[in-house]
């Protein structure tokens, strides 16, 4: 988000009552009524859904700057997915009501929030894309480069992503088995495209991570 955008979120929000959770708390628990809009200020934190036979699929890492729910926020759905803290959070909860009308005075925040809504659902496009026609590895190929899309900062060595994501994150964000994909990234290893430092991913070829994520190769 553009920074005098954001200072202007945050400056909103910062008003509220803050509320902390340590890591693995529930935020938001699916079918209940949210109490307001949520800013992130620190942590990050993960939307999922459970199925009936308790399997968990990840839909969405919110990182600092995100608020949410936003569906629930702007359009009045019914919220239906869990929340949790990936992290120790900070948070900030606003009133709904007081929310929309701060957004709805403010052209050029509203923009800035579409753009990222519009970005969120690129990325979720690329993964319905991969669930249907893609293999394994192409699959953990392509959250990788969206991880570095969201969350990339240079390094040295290449681009680290600044996200704590474990094999068992990535698998429930693709809906495969944390074993999958602890080989299909040996393999990525291998080939000199990522490595670890201090359990955080660095993506050191980013070209061909996206040209060996593509559907086109598999």
């Amino acid at each position: 988000m553009e920074k005098s955008a954001f200072a202007k979120l945050e400056n909103f929000f910062s008003k509220y009552k803050k509320i902390l959770y340590k890591k693995g708390e529930t935020i938001l628990r699916a079918q209940d009524e949210p109490r307001g809009v949520l800013y992130l200020k620190k942590g990050y934190t993960k939307l999922y859904s459970v199925s009936k036979n308790a399997q968990e699929l990840t839909l969405i890492i919110f990182k600092p700057e995100d608020f949410f729910p936003i569906m629930w926020a702007i359009n009045a759905t019914p919220h239906t997915y869990y929340m949790d803290a990936m992290t120790s959070v900070e948070l900030y909860q606003a009133p709904r009501e007081e929310f929309l009308k701060f957004i709805k005075n403010d052209n050029e925040l509203l923009f800035e929030i579409n753009s990222r809504v519009l970005t969120r659902f690129g990325g979720l496009l690329k993964r319905m894309e991969h669930a249907m026609f893609g293999n394994a590895y192409s699959k953990v190929a392509s959250i990788i480069v969206i991880f570095v899309e969201r969350h990339g900062l240079q390094d040295k060595k290449g681009i680290l992503v600044h996200l704590p994501v474990t094999h068992q994150d990535i698998a429930k964000l693709l809906g495969i088995a944390r074993e999958t994909v602890s080989i299909e990234m040996k393999k990525m290893q291998k080939k000199g495209l990522i490595e670890y430092r201090s359990r955080h991913l660095i993506v050191k070829n980013l070209p061909l991570l996206i040209e060996e994520s593509s559907i086109d190769s598999v």
